[in-house]
């Protein structure tokens, strides 16, 4: 299963940078846009990516931009996904949104295709019932920056197929990832666990324990983690966090998962972080 063709399904931040990570690699990619104008941003999007990722990624030297962009197409037509082997929903963290798009998709998705669904902490066997053919559907967890995480979180669903599951792993070997497969639950294990860090780490600064960065030197010097919760938080949108974490607290009904009210703010001020320019830092 060396070549595929694949389908993203949103061009935000995640969705580019997993189309530039499987086009780095070969790979066929179409994203599906909702607009012209979603389409140029994300092309903008993986020209930047294209332009730094070889300082990063041994992978990424000496191959031209140009030549990675033209293993991608944009469009705005979802029947674009029709003959894509491999087909990943990166939409925003909103069931009613999801459910419009998988019922739609459904028309136009390959019998023997894989719908991998890159949610924060919806259920998959939640989205999955949203799809005439649920035993199709896994979730599979893409980390940010795509290209420089080299193992995935695979959720299986209640319904999904073991044929799925076999061809999915498959796939994702082919672009260059180790998976770790769990079972199906809101947040699954990464976000269930690490929007806990970001959310109290954003309790930390709205209550004046320390500034953000004494937090996030904390978890990088003291506990050795790469970037700290609230960089973290602004690579991933304060605006994703705060949806995914209003999605964690209605499943759960618990209160550890309630939005810090500093994050809902700076959502309303349109700080969500990196691709605004202002987050828990000014970029």
């Amino acid at each position: 299963m060396s070549h595929l063709k694949i389908a993203v399904i949103g061009g935000g931040n995640i969705g580019s940078s997993l189309a530039f990570d499987c086009a780095l690699r070969g790979q066929q990619v179409v994203v599906v846009e909702r607009d012209a104008d979603a389409c140029e941003q994300s092309r903008a999007r993986i020209e930047e990516t294209a332009s730094y990722a070889p300082l990063f990624s041994p992978l990424a030297k000496g191959k031209a931009a140009q030549d990675i962009l033209r293993q991608i197409v944009w469009t705005t037509e979802l029947e674009a996904i029709s003959d894509c082997q491999f087909v990943v929903e990166n939409i925003p963290e909103n069931i009613e949104l999801k459910e419009a798009l998988y019922r739609r998709m459904a028309g136009f998705i390959a019998d023997d295709a894989v719908v991998a669904a890159n949610t924060s902490c919806i259920p998959i066997t939640k989205l999955g019932s949203f799809h005439s053919r649920p035993e199709q559907v896994i979730g599979v967890h893409f980390m940010n920056p795509v290209y420089m995480k080299h193992t995935v979180e695979v959720i299986v669903s209640l319904t999904t197929s073991d044929q799925t599951r076999d061809r999915c792993l498959a796939m994702l070997a082919t672009l260059g990832k180790k998976s770790v497969v769990v079972k199906d639950g809101p947040g699954f294990v990464s976000n269930r666990i690490s929007h806990l860090f970001m959310n109290e780490a954003a309790f930390s600064i709205q209550d004046g324990i320390a500034k953000p960065a004494d937090v996030d030197t904390i978890f990088k010097e003291c506990f050795g983690h790469k970037m700290g919760p609230l960089e973290t938080a602004d690579l991933i949108g304060i605006d994703t966090v705060v949806n995914s974490l209003d999605v964690l607290y209605q499943l759960f009904q618990d209160s550890k998962y309630r939005v810090c009210p500093l994050m809902r703010n700076m959502v309303d001020a349109g700080h969500v972080g990196r691709k605004s320019g202002k987050g828990f830092y000014s970029y």
